[in-house]
């Protein structure tokens, strides 16, 4: 994972935010990934932004992968999804998460209610640990991805695990072509 160093996340609950913390000491046993392979790395949280993250720490965009939140509206009520991605893609928001979300109107959501309804700073937004009423809309090429670099709900650390993880975190649903090449 580039020039990162790692360590278990469940011995750094320090650098995670409240609820990925809260979220990691829950690990289930009978998780098809044993929560000591869920690492995490302190960062310069000025390069937290994926670019220049990975530039800065040698990982390659294929082998980070962004979570978007997306609101989606029908008939006044807004239903929201984390949706991961690799950084070499794009999320679908107004075709397969719009479906997906059974939604007349998708969208990203605003900043400042995804950091409120997350308890995550924005930048550093991670399917572990969200509200469990969101479905983790999981890009195909993620699982497939043997190990990737994640947020960790701060701006000063980053999660590396395997791709497959995140397709059994709860309420997660695997998708094929979630996300369009960048």
């Amino acid at each position: 994972m580039g020039t990162l160093k790692t360590e278990p996340a469940r011995t750094r609950l320090d650098l995670l935010a409240p609820p990925v913390a809260a979220a990691i000491e829950q690990w289930p046993a009978e998780a098809p990934v044993d929560v000591d392979e869920v690492l995490v790395a302190p960062i310069d949280a000025e390069l937290a932004d994926t670019a220049a993250f990975c530039a800065a720490y040698e990982v390659g965009l294929a082998e980070s992968a962004n979570c978007v939140v997306v609101a989606g509206k029908r008939g006044g009520e807004i239903r929201y999804a984390a949706c991961m991605v690799l950084a070499t893609t794009r999320v679908d928001v107004n075709g397969v998460v719009r479906k997906l979300l059974d939604a007349r109107k998708a969208s990203f959501a605003p900043m400042a209610e995804a950091v409120e309804l997350t308890g995550m700073e924005y930048g550093g937004i991670t399917p572990i640990g969200l509200p469990e009423s969101w479905p983790i809309l999981v890009d195909a090429r993620v699982i497939a991805t043997p190990h990737v670099v994640i947020g960790s709900g701060v701006r000063h650390s980053k999660i590396a695990l395997p791709g497959p993880a995140l397709g059994a975190l709860p309420g997660a649903q695997v998708v094929e072509e979630l996300a369009r090449p960048a």
